[in-house]
């Protein structure tokens, strides 16, 4: 027979405890080798999934009309996502059903990273509005982040004889069902909001919903619906040329894209302040790793000094929250919201 080789394992992948205290210490070494070479194997799928992602065009679909805040800021990040990651972020504007259409679209999608969902607070709102949504919000979606936070203001077409909050209330009083006013849909924070103040100051205003914050902004000029909840990014274009009359920002604070603007409190109403927002949603399923690559890509844009500045201008507050914090946001939001539908008494058809 020849010499047993110390260095050689038995058949089942193991040190031969035949060859000895050597061949033992030397097999266990070539052993522990084989276990980590492994686990770096296995590991390495998910680190080339990160690093060449993406490998083709991604879609990104917004749920609403174009020329929205919504639309706007997609395109935006769309933008710089295609610069960074070299591969083209499309954006694809999928309305109707107040925004339950185009998440549908995405809930449906494949969790590989290639759909993204450009949300809103009706995300969460709808399921507590209408009977039966195709979509679980949180089942699945997988948060990646808050984009930015935006108020509601209200503005009213130039022709109508209110320059504060207080005028317009006491028009719409003298004249009860006269007056109607518009939303980017049935259920977004600006409706709500609208019909918060609505119930607040007790008036009698005829709710009118569009597909987005654009056209909302769009038929408050014509004077089709005088009045207009709707985001302020939509609006501070028409109020800063004359085309809209702003009479309050429905948030805590005055925004930096209409300094002069009071807040809802300062204009006589406290409480009536609700901030929007727009955060990014994938498929449920969609690898950590693309998710951790989609967030920190998209925080860095929209902290980029000159996108920055543009957002601060339209109305945005740059946010860029984590998974996480995103994912706390979306509980709080179901609680805030469902005791504005239960006083406000709405229900979708």
């Amino acid at each position: 027979m020849g010499k047993r080789d110390p260095y050689k394992l038995n058949r089942s992948g193991l040190p031969d405890p035949a060859r000895g205290a050597t061949g033992m210490k030397h097999s266990r070494r070539a052993f522990l080798h084989a276990t980590a070479a492994a686990a770096t194997l296995l590991a390495l799928p998910r680190l080339a999934r990160a690093q060449v992602y993406p490998t083709r065009p991604v879609r990104v679909v917004v749920p609403f009309a174009p020329g929205g805040p919504t639309d706007v800021l997609a395109r935006l990040i769309a933008q710089r996502l295609s610069d960074r990651l070299g591969k083209q972020f499309y954006v694809e504007n999928v309305a109707g059903a107040g925004g339950n259409i185009g998440t549908d679209q995405v809930a449906r999608a494949a969790p590989d990273g290639y759909s993204m969902l450009v949300a809103v607070n009706s995300h969460v709102i709808n399921p507590l509005l209408y009977d039966k949504v195709p979509y679980d919000a949180f089942k699945d979606f997988a948060p990646v982040t808050l984009a930015v936070a935006f108020p509601t203001v209200i503005s009213v077409n130039p022709a109508l004889p209110a320059n504060t909050v207080g005028e317009l209330v006491a028009l719409a009083k003298a004249n009860p069902g006269k007056y109607s006013f518009a939303s980017p849909g049935f259920g977004t924070p600006s409706h709500l909001l609208g019909e918060q103040f609505r119930v607040t100051a007790g008036l009698d205003l005829v709710h009118v919903p569009f597909g987005g914050s654009g056209p909302a902004i769009t038929a408050a000029v014509a004077g089709h619906t005088p009045i207009a909840f709707a985001a302020l990014s939509a609006a501070a274009p028409q109020v800063k040329s004359g085309l809209l009359r702003a009479l309050a920002v429905m948030s805590k604070n005055r925004s930096a894209a209409l300094p002069d603007l009071p807040t809802i409190a300062e204009a006589g109403y406290p409480g009536l302040d609700g901030d929007g927002w727009i955060g990014i949603l994938v498929p449920a399923g969609t690898p950590t790793e693309i998710i951790t690559l989609l967030q920190r890509e998209i925080a860095q844009i929209i902290a980029l000094p000159d996108l920055k500045e543009r957002l601060l201008a339209l109305g945005f507050e740059p946010v860029g929250s984590t998974p996480q914090e995103f994912a706390a946001q979306l509980a709080i939001e179901v609680e805030q919201w469902t005791k504005v539908i239960r006083a406000a008494k709405l229900k979708a058809e």
